[in-house]
């Protein structure tokens, strides 16, 4: 008996890390990003030594998705991300996936490791995390064609399946 009290009082405290994410410094003045608004523009260099600007995107939907290799959250939704970004090839959707201030030695080590192709911008000083008033990740903006924010999601995803809901409901928009 006292084993299984052991285990569900660990899954009792660890349960709202796994939901809410991993914590990082925001601006106290700053309350995020809602729905309904246009999503900030910003430049960030990329993970290929290039560039890339969210308004370049214009005209097809866009999953934005704030995360870093240190959050297990994050490591935990990143299957998801690559199977949903895999299967939506040539559909115009565009998944980025936006790292909060690790280098390149570190993004590239953990896509290694975890078979990921994702698309990787490099938020190298948090300034676009603060823009958007992050808390926590991963968090994911579902920014439709006409750059318009659909959906917030704080938190990791549980599944593919509730991934694909959003992406259904910003592509038929």
């Amino acid at each position: 008996m006292g084993r299984i009290y052991k285990i569900l009082l660990a899954l009792v405290i660890a349960a709202p890390l796994l939901v809410a994410g991993c914590g990082v410094n925001v601006d106290p003045n700053n309350s995020g990003i809602t729905t309904g608004k246009t999503a900030p523009d910003f430049t960030l260099n990329t993970l290929g030594d290039g560039t890339a600007t969210l308004s370049d995107l214009r005209g097809e939907p866009v999953v934005l998705n704030f995360w870093a290799s240190w959050c297990g959250p994050c490591k935990g939704e990143m299957p998801y991300l690559q199977q949903v970004n895999d299967e939506r090839a040539g559909t115009g959707l565009q998944l980025i996936a936006v790292n909060l201030g690790e280098d390149a030695d570190t993004i590239n080590k953990f896509l290694a490791d975890n078979n990921l192709t994702l698309t990787v911008w490099l938020d190298e000083d948090q300034s676009v995390s603060k823009k958007y008033g992050i808390s926590g990740i991963p968090t994911t903006f579902f920014i439709d064609k006409d750059g318009i924010i659909r959906d917030k999601v704080v938190g990791a995803f549980p599944d593919k399946a509730t991934i694909d809901r959003y992406v259904d409901r910003l592509m038929s928009n």
